[in-house]
């Protein structure tokens, strides 16, 4: 239990030093009531707002950890949960975890976590954007595709989409980080992904990091984080979203 309780104090403290404030929430996804974790800024606001969606390992410390440095941006951000309390500690438990997710509910859920940050009193409802992280950044792709109100989105290493019809549903700007070495989202995909929202007309701004594989930007990723990396693609993220959502 020690260390589960040490890791829990540092993120609690991390929080704390980037001025920012957190408590759980819950509001309707359909039927069903949903939770997450909501990260606000010290002030009254109005804020700016962020859909933070996790990587397949579910909410874990890492994913609250981003959503308190963007809180400490300046953000009103809500860490889904697109697992239902479920975090997984193994590859194979994510995988399994992640398989299990119905896609309907998922994008019923990041909906449901757009409108509630929306109904805030303190966020700003015409500057809400999303961002995700490996699954997450595929599920932050999906909503803006299906909400056409999305003012930015941040894609780091998620699936991606060429389909021109859906495409063409795309109204936020998009910022796009992944790794050369991924095998997964590969260099090919990425291309053809920027060539199709540019053939559109839409906003892209891209980054392929020449070193990187997939899941670069975590440290937990022990062979394949790549520090400098990562800290460009915050660095771009921070810029790239005050530019987007706090003109």
């Amino acid at each position: 239990m020690k260390p589960i309780l040490t890791c829990c104090v540092t993120l609690l403290l991390a929080i704390s030093a980037l001025g920012a404030t957190s408590k759980d929430v819950s509001y309707k996804s359909g039927d069903e009531t949903v939770k997450g974790i909501l990260y606000t800024p010290e002030g009254k606001g109005p804020f700016p707002g962020i859909v933070v969606v996790h990587e397949f390992w579910g909410l874990n410390d890492w994913v609250k950890e981003q959503a308190a440095k963007l809180a400490g941006e300046g953000y009103a951000a809500l860490a889904i949960d697109l697992y239902r309390g479920k975090v997984a500690t193994t590859p194979d438990e994510a995988h399994e975890i992640m398989r299990g997710v119905p896609e309907d509910r998922a994008k019923r859920d990041l909906e449901a976590a757009y409108q509630f940050l929306a109904s805030q009193p303190n966020v700003k409802k015409d500057r809400i954007g999303a961002i995700g992280w490996c699954m997450g950044g595929g599920y932050a792709l999906d909503l803006a595709l299906e909400e056409p109100k999305l003012a930015a989105d941040v894609i780091n290493y998620g699936h991606l989409a060429t389909d021109p019809a859906a495409i063409s549903k795309i109204n936020a700007p998009i910022l796009g980080l992944f790794g050369a070495l991924d095998r997964g989202i590969t260099p090919d995909d990425v291309k053809a992904f920027g060539a199709a929202l540019g053939k559109a007309g839409k906003k892209i701004d891209v980054t392929i990091y020449p070193d990187a594989g997939h899941a670069f930007e975590n440290p937990n990723n022990k062979d394949g984080y790549r520090g400098a990396d990562a800290a460009d693609a915050w660095n771009k993220t921070v810029n790239f979203l005050a530019s987007t959502l706090k003109k």
